[in-house]
């Protein structure tokens, strides 16, 4: 509920001007619960990155479950990524993405692991590798590393109009693609 109220207030307010109070008061729920479940208002940002991931990360998992080409696995779930942007206006597109950069920073710097939750890749590319469609000398925890660094600053530049008429979907996809195969084609 906290989550819904929050992004249909960001929608429509805006994420700068919307608080804790709006949020709880939106979700009908106190601000101790609000604070059970998030300490920052900045928090509930990270989870709706969270479960974009995830549903990308499902619709990998669906499509392994029969004969796939890695390139075509990574358009789907970057579509399904880019139709769970869509609905959002760019400025909280591009804080939710500094929200996560900013959440990796605190990982980091207090020597925590990786989240896993936020691997949207680690599946494809090791099912990949087992198939023989990236090379067994491939570092697929790197490799899934650099594809979702390529999803971020994808999705930044393409809340910020960078790519013009473009999918999200095609450009991401065709430099996810050009990282594993060192070509532009799939």
């Amino acid at each position: 509920m906290l989550v819904q109220a929050a992004m249909a207030l960001w929608r429509t307010k805006g994420y700068a001007v919307t608080t804790v109070a709006d949020i709880c008061t939106a979700a009908g729920v106190s601000k101790a619960l609000f604070y059970f479940y998030f300490p920052r208002k900045e928090d509930v940002l990270f989870e709706v990155g969270v479960l974009s991931t995830q549903s990308a990360c499902r619709t990998i998992g669906a499509m392994l479950d029969k004969p796939y080409e890695i390139d075509a696995v990574l358009r789907a779930a970057l579509t399904a990524f880019e139709r769970s942007m869509a609905r959002n206006p760019p400025e909280l597109i591009i804080e939710t993405i500094l929200e996560g950069y900013r959440h990796e920073h605190r990982i980091l710097a207090a020597g925590d692991p990786p989240d896993v939750e936020a691997d949207m890749f680690g599946e494809l590319f090791r099912r990949a590798q087992a198939d023989g469609k990236i090379a067994p000398d491939v570092d697929i925890a790197h490799l899934a590393y650099l594809a979702q660094t390529l999803v971020s600053e994808g999705a930044r530049h393409w809340a910020a109009g960078a790519f013009g008429g473009r999918s999200f979907a095609d450009v991401v996809t065709t430099d996810i693609c050009t990282v594993i195969t060192g070509s532009q084609r799939p």
